[in-house]
């Protein structure tokens, strides 16, 4: 029997029926796997077109390192310290074992099909893993050495494995005690967006970012709606798949949570666009992005448990509240590029919250009863007469993740900035931009890199009066030598002709 259970199920050994995943199983969480990574180029996109156009590409560099080093940090210790062998004093609390993760060396006594679904399983987590570290780097977009954030990447992706083996795990310890987190909401979204809020914090703003005159600067809004409406397909596969299996009739429990991941999007975009409107007069491109991608956090959490009007109303509520993050991080002048705060911190609180409020347990298609139990399946949320056990269980949980998530990335920070690795660029670097920096790239549009703020009222009639004095001054002396030439006292040299020229044009 595998170690390896569906995120809201445990399955009991019976040596009468097969209760393992099957090969159908195994194809479709490659497949997912293969949706979800395609997640690392809008989140790319996403940030690449929401910072400076100094950074961009700077920007779509870090989130293919952070599949390369965190990939490498979920293979060498992430997918053991999840999924490793928890009998052990402290298997409650981490896995040990299956490091340097190869299902041919340590298991070749195992059938082939049970190494294909590792393999599956492997890849299919590993795709979180590096989601995790993605939202960290958006956090420290712009302010960070490319040298350091490989560092970081490897080490987020550990912490967040930890955190996996609390929920996913059979021994796990928040497993054990009931905790309904659907696909990740806790592990994923809250530990990436606490250890970015973090580094945002750590970092300092950007340079003029809350400067009198300062202002925020895009590189391409079209390329950030882009990446978002990649995000949005990936997230899709991202619910969806996280029962793990297809068969014995559990694909219907797969299609419940496509149903609840798109109509939460569907209720957040509306009250999106409904704020934005009422708040700005105009269809605000961030607010949109971090609006829509907030319901979908908040769809995280009890995907596989929402019924239609919930799950729409469970987005409705996180968009609203993310779009409310909004004037806070303002006022504690927090500079978040690409909206970690509102998103994942306020959105994934919300994802966990949500469904101790809305799950009302049911019979549910997890294969044969004989194989399959559902957790605390007596427990209900507040709607349905469950009291608050399990509001204070999910609460529970949100707290001891969001401090063990801050906590270890401040530890993280804290290290690589006093080792001669180093991690904040300086102003002047910061200035000239990462593009031209890290990787040399040096355009046209390095000149207009300084133009970052307002032209306030005094800076501009400072500016209107030189051009009014040049303006006169150039008037005037073409009067006068309009009228030396025609007087026909002296005839115009051939570089007056040329500047009388410059001047018409001027005019």
């Amino acid at each position: 029997m595998m170690n390896h259970s569906q995120p809201t199920v445990r399955m009991k050994p019976d040596k009468q029926l097969d209760c393992n995943l099957s090969q159908d199983d195994g194809v479709w969480m490659m497949a997912s796997s293969f949706i979800i990574f395609t997640m690392t180029a809008g989140f790319g996109l996403l940030e690449s077109g929401r910072v400076s156009a100094k950074d961009e590409v700077n920007c779509m560099v870090k989130n293919v390192f952070d599949v390369i080093f965190g990939g490498l940090a979920y293979w060498m210790f992430g997918y053991g310290l999840t999924f490793g062998d928890s009998k052990h004093q402290f298997g409650r609390y981490f896995g040990f074992g299956d490091f340097f993760f190869d299902p041919e060396r340590v298991s070749d006594d195992d059938s082939t099909d049970e190494k294909g679904i590792s393999y599956s399983l492997f890849i299919f987590q590993m795709s979180f893993a590096t989601t995790t570290s993605t939202i960290v780097s958006a956090g420290m977009s712009e302010r960070i050495h490319l040298k350091s954030h490989c560092f970081i990447s490897f080490f987020i992706t550990i912490v967040h494995s930890v955190a996996g083996h609390w929920v996913w795990d059979q021994e796990g310890i928040f497993r054990t005690m009931g905790v309904v987190d659907s696909a990740g909401c806790s592990a994923v979204h809250l530990v990436g967006g606490v250890s970015g809020l973090v580094a945002t914090l750590y970092l300092t703003p950007r340079r003029n970012r809350f400067a009198k005159n300062g202002i925020r600067t895009v590189s391409d809004p079209t390329k950030a709606i882009l990446g978002f409406l990649m995000i949005w397909w990936g997230w899709l596969a991202f619910n969806t798949s996280s029962n793990y299996a297809v068969t014995h009739g559990q694909w219907t429990e797969g299609m419940r949570s496509a149903v609840g991941t798109i109509l939460a999007s569907a209720g957040g975009g509306v009250v999106t666009v409904v704020i934005t409107r009422m708040a700005t007069k105009k269809i605000q491109m961030d607010m949109l992005i971090d609006g829509m991608l907030a319901s979908l956090v908040a769809s995280t959490g009890g995907c596989l448990y929402f019924t239609p009007w919930q799950a729409t109303l469970v987005g409705a509520i996180g968009s609203s509240l993310a779009l409310a993050a909004y004037p806070v991080t303002e006022w504690l002048k927090i500079d978040d590029p690409v909206g970690v705060f509102p998103v994942h911190v306020v959105g994934s609180i919300w994802g966990m919250i949500a469904p101790a409020i809305f799950v009302k347990r049911r019979q549910m298609n997890f294969g044969p009863p004989e194989c399959n139990y559902q957790a605390n399946e007596e427990v209900n949320g507040l709607l349905y007469g469950g009291g608050f056990q399990l509001l204070f269980l999910q609460a529970f949980v949100v707290f001891v993740i969001a401090t063990y998530s801050a906590i270890c990335s401040f530890i993280i920070l804290f290290l690589i900035h006093h080792s001669p690795i180093g991690l904040r660029v300086d102003k002047y670097q910061e200035e000239l931009g990462a593009d031209l920096i890290e990787h040399g790239l040096a355009g046209v549009n390095v000149m207009a890199y300084t133009l970052e703020k307002k032209l306030d009222t005094k800076t501009l009639s400072s500016v209107l009066m030189i051009i009014v004095r040049w303006r006169a001054k150039a008037k005037l002396g073409a009067i006068r030598r309009k009228q030396v030439h025609d007087s026909g006292l002296v005839s115009p040299k051939p570089t007056e002709n040329v500047e009388m020229n410059v001047i018409h044009r001027r005019h």
